[in-house]
């Protein structure tokens, strides 16, 4: 297994740290920041599912080989309280099979207390090009359709 690294563009936005990723399991730290917080002043819900879904996705990809990366398939989050200060998201893989994950993860506040809880679905995919041509791929023999 290779370590685990969360470089994007919208973590980094974010500000979301890995803490740790190894074994099937994943915490993120977020301190919050004015740009999280929604107009109650409190952390947005779009930014606690984006904690979650990296938590999860994190702790799938702990135990995959080098170059495997995954995609959310669905995810469902339930929302207990709104969070203070620090926050800090726990990923744990429940079961893998050879193409899937199966995880669940929270996030907790400053003072520990549950503020959301997830499970999630993920499937493994090997890490594809940046920027490569999409287009359809079909036999030299067949139309062209356009």
């Amino acid at each position: 297994m290779s370590a685990v690294t969360i470089h994007s563009g919208f973590i980094d936005l974010l500000g979301i740290e890995l803490v740790r990723a190894e074994d099937g399991a994943s915490e993120l730290r977020l301190p919050l920041a004015p740009k999280h917080l929604n107009s109650w002043e409190v952390m947005h819900g779009g930014v606690t599912m984006a904690l979650l879904d990296v938590a999860l996705s994190t702790a799938s990809r702990s135990v995959a080989p080098e170059g495997t990366g995954v995609v959310t398939i669905e995810m469902k989050t339930s929302f207990m309280q709104p969070g203070s200060g620090e926050m800090r998201a726990y990923g744990r893989l429940l079961h893998r099979s050879t193409t899937m994950a199966y995880c669940e993860g929270e996030v907790r506040d400053a003072n520990g207390k549950l503020v959301a809880k997830a499970m999630g679905t993920f499937k493994y995919l090997r890490r594809l090009a940046v920027g490569r041509d999409v287009r359809e791929q079909r036999r030299p023999s067949e139309p062209r359709g356009d």
